[in-house]
């Protein structure tokens, strides 16, 4: 617990601190996407081999190979001819980046489905990948790294890290490239990361600054921006960094985040309180379990010597004053208040938590 208090404590000095700072923008090309610049997901069902007895030895997984070297040999082989642990089934996926030309090659990740235990020593055989739309966009191959291993012996395994999924750096290679369309109609859509009002307007504005009526505010999650009526084709993407680069003010709503698990609270910069008074105790109730022999009188000739149990009980409640918390200017001065009063983070959850219930919070409360 003293951990997790230290903990809290930093976590809310650093807010404190980063709200008495003087407030600086954000780029515009960091908080917003462009509609229509996004990558594509591709997937395909591959084989690896080469593992070291820890394969799947599955039907489905022989019957590929035996269907590859049909076609890449013309051997004509029984999937039961080819029983062997040195073989697995994976699922191969990997991300479709939005400008990536034909010959460009990129990262993909392979995954089992089967029983393998662990990839260590697996290489990929050429494997299509296919996009949503099922045509093959890219193709992988290559020596699969686990950056781990699994060591198994009769009575125990030793481990390090996830074998069953690897990584194959610039594992596939771009056979059908899938630009981008970022322009409609001589207009780009900007959409923010975390929509608001407020910084879209200020995204509109700063625009505008530099191209006088080229923005316009659609919603809290997008802003339009036209293309100038003389800027050639070359030119856009110049046009685009510069209007990236412009900083602006982001908003965001006053709101409290509670990890409850861990006794982690952040508080936004707009959170405002209102005047209350709070007192936090807590009562504590300690049993002990004694043992006590009882004995019968002297030159008795009746009753045995027994141990009894006896309980013991106690209440303890600890004696806190009452605080008065003012209303709070800034996240510094309300950090400052709730540590004075000595509180562990057990302790600001439940009092967030009533200060919300009371409506003196004038915050959204937020548990994860």
């Amino acid at each position: 617990m003293g951990n997790r208090r230290l903990a809290c404590w930093l976590l809310i000095g650093v807010v404190a601190m980063s709200a008495t700072a003087p407030c600086l923008g954000e780029r515009i090309k960091d908080i917003v996407r462009i509609k229509g610049v996004r990558s594509n997901p591709l997937r395909g069902f591959g084989l690896v081999v080469g593992l070291d007895g820890t394969g799947d030895d599955a039907p489905a997984s022989r019957r590929a190979l035996a269907n590859l070297l049909r076609r890449t040999t013309g051997l004509v082989l029984s999937p039961n001819d080819l029983a062997s642990n040195n073989i697995a089934s994976v699922m191969v996926t990997a991300e479709l980046p939005p400008f990536a030309r034909t010959g460009s090659t990129i990262d993909v990740t392979v995954s089992t489905i089967g029983g393998a235990t662990s990839l260590q020593g697996a290489t990929l055989l050429m494997t299509p990948l296919l996009g949503a739309d099922d045509q093959v966009y890219a193709v992988a191959q290559g020596e699969v790294s686990i950056a781990g291993f699994r060591v198994s012996g009769q009575a125990s395994t030793v481990s390090k890290n996830h074998t069953t999924v690897g990584r194959i750096p610039s594992g596939a290679k771009v056979e059908k490239q899938e630009l981008a369309r970022f322009v409609e109609n001589g207009m780009i859509s900007l959409q923010l990361v975390n929509s608001d009002f407020t910084t879209a307007e200020n995204i509109t504005k700063a625009i505008n600054k530099l191209y006088p009526k080229a923005a316009r505010t659609e919603d809290a999650g997008c802003v339009r921006v036209e293309l100038p009526k003389k800027l050639a084709k070359n030119e856009i993407p110049g046009f685009i960094d510069k209007i990236g680069a412009q900083e602006v003010k982001v908003d965001s709503p006053a709101m409290v985040v509670i990890n409850e698990r861990t006794g982690t609270i952040v508080v936004g910069e707009n959170v405002r309180i209102s005047t209350v008074a709070i007192m936090h105790g807590s009562l504590s109730i300690i049993t002990q379990e004694k043992d006590f022999i009882s004995q019968p009188l002297p030159f008795s000739r009746t009753g045995t010597t027994q141990r009894i149990q006896r309980t013991d009980i106690t209440a303890r409640e600890e004696k806190r004053p009452l605080h008065v918390v003012a209303r709070q200017a800034s996240v510094a001065e309300l950090a400052r208040a709730l540590n004075a009063m000595g509180l562990t983070p057990r302790d600001m959850i439940t009092i967030f938590q009533a200060l919300r219930a009371k409506g003196a919070l004038q915050a959204v409360i937020k548990i994860i």
